[in-house]
């Protein structure tokens, strides 16, 4: 087994540092020259910058400004953070032992760090309020959605744990609140072939092969809203919102099916 190597960056804001590897066939004369054609997003100024303030490591320390490129060797650096928006609720613990965390994530707080959302996510906050660097998740929940989450605590139980949910040997169950209709016969399970392309944010139904599962059942009804279960055997990203908007039956607070909503980034008034 290949040992990972350790960052000699710590973590910020409970934030690990970025790695990168140089290539083996690289072309670059210098690490400065391959981090401008690999990171474009930073301006070339930037990275001179942050060069020279050191800012840029190597296992051997601060990688200097005309430093040679060295196929195979890997560097480190921490990314900029992006303002965000506070999301004004907590995460209740449920349960915590040597091995494992499990937590009661909120609405509008994201799993992990991605794109915009870095620090106000569950498993950022949590390392910081309870001391747990190595805190890593077994599986995830959608931004939108509220529910039980597993972090994994000792990274030597990580795999096993992450491993229980890709082979789907753990029981999900989820409740959604959704318009009620009389003429939909339930208990049913949907099938549908489900495919989410970059930079689209809705996830949409294809034809082909089925990849998406879930088991619907009606739970109680008031007037014209009613409760389901839905028991995925699968899971697709945004499965649960797609197979109910294509009953017709859209959940409540769902800004993306039947149609995308600008939602800003400060409104948490109407949860999923």
């Amino acid at each position: 087994m290949r040992r990972k190597l350790r960052s000699p960056l710590p973590q910020r804001h409970g934030l690990d540092p970025v790695r990168l590897r140089l290539p083996t066939d690289g072309h670059w004369a210098t690490v400065r020259d391959f981090l401008v054609d690999r990171i474009p997003k930073l301006a070339p100024e930037r990275i001179e910058r942050m060069l020279r303030e050191g800012r840029i490591v190597s296992l051997d320390g601060p990688v200097a400004p005309d430093a040679v490129f060295r196929p195979g060797t890997f560097v480190w650096f921490h990314r900029d953070l992006p303002e965000e928006t506070p999301v004004p609720f907590e995460i209740d613990v449920l349960h915590r032992d040597e091995d494992i965390l499990v937590v009661d994530k909120p609405h509008f707080l994201a799993t992990t760090p991605r794109g915009g959302h870095v620090t106000e996510t569950a498993l950022i906050r949590l390392r910081r309020q309870l001391d747990l660097p190595d805190l890593s998740p077994a599986h995830r929940l959608d931004r939108a959605t509220a529910g039980v989450v597993l972090f994994v605590i000792d990274p030597r139980r990580r795999g096993t744990y992450q491993t229980l949910f890709h082979d789907r040997r753990v029981d999900k169950e989820y409740e959604a609140v959704a318009p009620y209709r009389p003429d939909l016969e339930l208990p049913r399970t949907v099938r549908s072939r489900i495919i989410k392309h970059r930079g689209v944010l809705a996830a949409q139904e294809e034809p082909g092969e089925p990849n998406a599962e879930t088991r619907v059942e009606l739970l109680e009804r008031r007037d014209r809203i009613a409760r389901y279960r839905l028991l995925p055997r699968t899971g697709r990203t945004h499965q649960l919102r797609v197979h109910l908007n294509a009953l017709g039956i859209p959940i409540l607070g769902d800004d993306l099916y039947p149609q995308v909503l600008d939602r800003p980034a400060d409104d948490f008034a109407e949860p999923l």
